[in-house]
């Protein structure tokens, strides 16, 4: 394990306040922004705007699978380790991938703004597809430049916690108040407006400084024409992984892949239930963004103090056992018949639990990656972290329409969101594991 996992100390978010004064901390928080902004627009509020459309539970968890992008980005990492863009290679390696994926992102939300589901429903799957794509690549490629621009441990902790508030705040953006502004616009002029606002993303990565060379000296050249500089991009990263963590590694995998497990599966019928419980998308905007937004808050801030107090392993257990309440509570929703209050409980169960469970994982796998390979190694695991997840989730819909064969729809709801919560019990079981193996380990 990393040296990070040893000195780095999470800071509050009274430290990350005071060092957005700094250049690098400020537009890290900008580019956390631009990582953010497209998830939710080709997932879960993406799915509210399908289901307030007419489609179909079925039709939403199936388009839900362009999500998989996310989870298949260790295919192409390899070639944004050792690769930079041709015409954009002025702005040094890291940020020509950034801008150039930001820049794609921003045309595919105009074009998902302009045709709509009511334009045809591949059409518009293709485009959201072309975007959580290129968000994908960003990703890729911001996570290495978060981690390389770090001059040590301290910082790094800075950095990672600065990308995490500035990708909540566009969680919080285009998963709650963007509600808001389709009940008085229209969900077309609401994504008009958030491919606008990638000009943020874009804005930061022009001011932003590319990280010090860090990764090994391969020339396009050489990954091209030499097999040795092939077999090195796309196998070096796996190989160093598991050198460097032996026989934990294949545990640490299998934990990350399930960790989240419950969480992804019932992600597509989450903003269908809403709508279909007849909450307005007023309360739901608003819910989201005061009660859900302090419990996110302080869920990231207590797996903060976890980390120093407990250690990421441990921290990484609790988070597996409070995951789960997300599930439950959505269960309790679906059987309430829509209660405001039971609403709000579950908001602010299902953002605290999310924001525990989210911080803890990011803060472990940033400790697992080795130099030379972050970006590779970092979109191994994440993409271990969601691919299993995001796969049964196009199948969600399909559950709940069956159920809704033998029960009305509120229950059908209530037994799906239960369901879900049960396939959270082999993660902790995993994370037990993976905490024994590491305390065999010498040193």
């Amino acid at each position: 394990m990393s040296k990070n996992t040893k000195t780095a100390k999470a800071p509050g978010m009274k430290d990350v306040l005071l060092a957005l004064k700094n250049k690098k901390v400020f537009l890290t928080l900008l580019l956390g922004f631009s990582a953010g902004l497209p998830f939710m627009l080709t997932g879960n509020t993406m799915g509210m705007w399908l289901r307030d459309g007419g489609s179909t539970l079925s039709a939403i968890g199936f388009l839900s699978w362009v999500g998989l992008a996310y989870s298949f980005k260790f295919l192409w990492a390899p070639l944004l380790d050792k690769t930079s863009v041709p015409f954009l290679s002025k702005l040094g390696h890291r940020r020509s991938w950034v801008l150039l994926s930001q820049l794609i992102i921003g045309a595919g939300l105009f074009l998902m703004a302009a045709i709509g589901p009511g334009g045809g429903l591949v059409a518009f799957g293709i485009f959201a597809l072309i975007v959580a794509f290129s968000s994908a690549t960003q990703d890729i490629a911001l996570d290495a430049w978060r981690i390389e621009s770090a001059e040590n441990d301290e910082q790094l902790a800075l950095v990672s916690s600065a990308f995490l508030l500035g990708y909540r705040a566009a969680l919080l953006i285009t998963d709650a108040l963007i509600l808001i502004v389709v009940a008085k616009t229209g969900w077309s002029q609401s994504y008009f407006l958030l491919a606008a606002a990638m000009g943020i993303g874009i804005t930061a990565t022009l001011f932003a400084a590319e990280p010090p060379e860090r990764r090994s000296a391969h020339t396009i050249q050489t990954v091209i024409w030499s097999f040795r500089g092939m077999f090195d991009a796309i196998a070096g990263p796996f190989i160093t992984f598991f050198k460097a963590h032996g026989k934990s590694a294949l545990l640490m995998l299998a934990a990350i892949s399930l960790y989240r497990l419950a969480d992804f599966v019932m992600g597509p019928m989450a903003g269908p239930l809403y709508l279909d419980l007849g909450i307005s998308k007023e309360i739901i905007g608003t819910v989201r963004a005061t009660n859900g937004l302090i419990a996110t808050i302080a869920g990231v801030g207590f797996a903060g103090l976890c980390a120093i107090r407990f250690g990421f392993v441990r921290t990484l257990i609790a988070g597996a056992i409070l995951g789960p309440g997300s599930n439950v509570a959505f269960s309790v929703l679906a059987w309430s018949g829509g209660d405001i209050w039971v609403f709000n409980l579950a908001m602010i169960i299902d953002n605290f639990s999310g924001g525990f469970a989210g911080a803890a994982l990011v803060a472990w796998m940033s400790s697992l990656t080795s130099a030379g390979y972050t970006a590779s190694q970092y979109a191994l695991m994440s993409s271990f972290y969601a691919i299993l997840g995001k796969f049964l989730k196009g199948f969600s819909g399909k559950t709940v329409d069956l159920l809704e064969r033998s029960f009305d729809l509120a229950t059908a709801y209530s037994l799906f969101f239960f369901g879900t919560a049960l396939i959270g019990i082999p993660a902790v079981i995993l994370c037990l594991m993976v905490s024994r193996s590491l305390a065999k380990e010498p040193g």
